[in-house]
């Protein structure tokens, strides 16, 4: 039985609507691009995701592991979306495609700017079609600079910002963050900047370039570090699951199962040591102030580790908890889908679709209490082709038969 079977059911509903009159067309593929237009359909937008005939978006083939012949990593990103299988790489399909744009608020792209301009979807282009439309750019680099066109992915982002040297032991080599930070974190980059040139776009009237660059919303993430060495020169280093500044801020090993203990002021060392019975350690002069802490921080590790080996985890825990000292546990992604807190908060569920249910993580929002994000499964390739082309293009029966003779659109 699949680990989704016991999360919370749900079905597809109205959703939230705090962006339902916004029209985003999606041209989009993978993660970073995806995921930012379904932030923006999780809140109401209408996405139509437009993609290549035969193959769709990247992702969909990333796999196995799978559900139902599909792709989790797409289902992971991909909700409350239309999917209208285009090729606009044709001239017809690119007036079908520009025909659409005119009518729509918002585009969002991670094709390299030669390739933008290649297929017509650059922003000049899109701009004189749509004047007041707010067209968003997700790439590696950036539109501008020597290397705008230089190809990105997640991985290649990460190295180039510098959590890769800062991530892993000391005497180990550089790590990749355990998901795709970089694409992630420029979702919401671009989803946050959107939102921003909306709002503008109501007083103003203007349309916006907005150009989202993987690299700089990864480095932009190191900031605190950054800062760090810009004004004392002071490089920091692979730490492991330890901090570098704050002391003690970093993972032990208990009796059983290892846990997080983040001592972050002076107030929290005393409650620390209050709170394992020893009050008058957490009072001494030389370890009043994180400074004094650091310049110990091996003495202190070694006797703050003795002391938590005696009992297990969840005595130390539920200890820390009663007495306001930040700790947790280190979750396996199997006991991170089971934590009761976040199935109540609506985090975790599963959609019914047929016989079939697709489990989901939901936005990690709440919207006056609401959490009901998902108003349609993510789609099957093509599947809103038809609808597309009577709806929002009115077409004939005639004229999209011929698109269909013509590989310029396909339907499932």
């Amino acid at each position: 039985m699949e680990p989704y079977y016991d999360l919370p059911l749900r079905h597809c509903g109205k959703g939230l609507d705090l962006l339902k009159d916004v029209k985003v067309i999606d041209l989009t593929t993978s993660i970073a691009g995806p995921f930012s237009t379904q932030m923006l359909a999780d809140m109401g937008a209408d996405v139509l995701k437009v993609e290549r005939i035969g193959v769709g978006d990247d992702t969909r083939h990333w796999g196995p592991p799978n559900l139902a012949e599909q792709s989790l990593w797409f289902l992971s990103a991909n909700r409350n979306k239309q999917s209208l299988a285009l090729n606009y790489a044709d001239e017809r399909g690119r007036e079908l495609l520009h025909g659409l744009i005119a009518e729509a608020d918002v585009v969002v792209l991670n094709s390299l700017p030669r390739v933008q301009k290649k297929l017509g979807v650059d922003y000049e282009t899109l701009s004189r079609i749509n004047p007041s439309l707010i067209f968003c750019s997700i790439t590696g680099f950036g539109l501008t600079g020597e290397r705008a066109d230089w190809a990105c992915y997640d991985l290649i982002a990460e190295g180039y910002s510098g959590i890769m040297d800062l991530t892993g032991e000391l005497d180990g080599g550089p790590q990749k963050v355990g998901a795709p930070a970089a694409d992630m974190l420029a979702a919401m980059d671009a989803a946050f900047a959107i939102n921003a040139a909306l709002y503008d776009r109501r007083v103003t009237g203007r349309g916006h370039r907005l150009d989202i660059s993987l690299v700089e919303s990864m480095t932009r993430f190191l900031a605190p570090r950054i800062m760090s060495y810009l004004g004392s020169g002071e490089l920091p280093r692979r730490s492991g699951g330890k901090d570098s500044v704050i002391a003690i801020y970093q993972s032990f090993e208990t009796a059983d199962e290892p846990i997080t203990l983040g001592l972050g002021n002076d107030n929290i060392w005393k409650r620390f040591w209050r709170a394992v019975g020893q009050e008058e350690r957490g009072l001494g002069p030389e370890t009043a102030t994180n400074a004094g802490r650091r310049a110990r921080r091996a003495e202190l590790v070694s006797e703050i580790q003795d002391l938590l080996r005696e009992r297990p985890r969840e005595e130390w825990l539920q200890l820390f908890r009663s007495s306001g000292v930040p700790a947790g546990p280190i979750n396996r992604l199997d006991q991170v889908v089971r934590d009761e807190h976040l199935r109540e908060r609506g985090l975790f569920y599963q959609v019914s679709q047929g016989e079939q249910a697709i489990p989901q993580v939901g936005a990690g929002l709440q919207v006056d209490g609401r959490t009901d994000t998902v108003r349609s499964l993510p789609p099957r390739l093509g599947e809103h082709t038809l609808e597309v082309l009577t709806q929002r293009l009115k077409l004939n029966p005639s004229e999209i038969n011929t698109l269909l003779a013509g590989r310029i659109v396909e339907a499932s």
